[in-house]
C-alpha cells in the first residue's frame, strides 16, 4: 500500500484525534461540533465517520446525548487500521493469469510487494495514542498566549 495522505485521511485523523482528546471527559462528540472546532466540512466527515464505523473504529450513540466515540482504545488503532478503513487495501493492480509473467514484471511486481509490505509494517507500528502523545508533546512546546 502506497499512501499519500489525501484530505479524507487528514480529516479522518484529525476528527479522531480531536474525539480522543474529548473523550477523557466522557462523552461523545457530534460531528458538527467537529466539523465547526476543525473548520472540516460537516457532510464530508459524516461521509469518513461511515467508514470508521464499518471497520469498527468509531461507534456512536443516538439521540440528545448521542455522538460518536472510539470503539477501542486509543493504543489499539493502527494508522493501517484507519488508512484501509478510508483508503481501501490497495490492492489495485490484478494480476491477469492470461497475461504472460516476464521476468520483467516478476521484478517489478516483487519489489512493489516488497515496498507496500514495509510501509504497512511502518503503519501498523504507529496508533493513534501515538499521535496523541506527539500532539500533546507540541502543545506543551509551543504555548498560545492570549490577550
Amino acid at each position: 500500500m502506497l499512501v499519500e495522505l489525501s484530505s479524507r485521511l487528514e480529516y479522518a485523523l484529525v476528527a479522531l484525534l480531536e474525539i480522543a482528546d474529548r473523550q477523557a471527559q466522557g462523552k461523545p462528540l457530534k460531528v458538527n461540533e467537529i466539523a465547526a472546532s476543525q473548520a472540516l466540512p460537516e457532510r464530508y466527515l459524516d461521509q469518513i465517520f461511515t467508514l470508521l464505523k464499518r471497520h469498527g473504529i468509531l461507534s456512536s450513540q443516538r439521540g440528545m446525548k448521542g455522538g460518536y466515540s472510539l470503539a477501542k482504545e486509543m493504543w489499539q488503532i493502527t494508522l493501517l487500521d484507519v488508512v484501509i478503513a478510508i483508503e481501501g487495501n490497495g490492492d489495485r493492480k490484478k494480476v491477469d493469469p492470461a497475461t504472460p509473467n516476464t521476468l520483467e514484471k516478476t521484478v517489478i511486481v516483487q519489489t512493489f510487494t516488497g515496498i507496500k509490505d514495509s510501509v504497512n509494517e511502518i503503519l501498523q507500528s504507529y496508533t493513534l495514542q501515538d499521535l496523541a502523545k506527539t500532539l500533546e508533546t507540541q502543545r506543551q512546546n509551543s504555548p498560545m498566549y492570549y490577550i
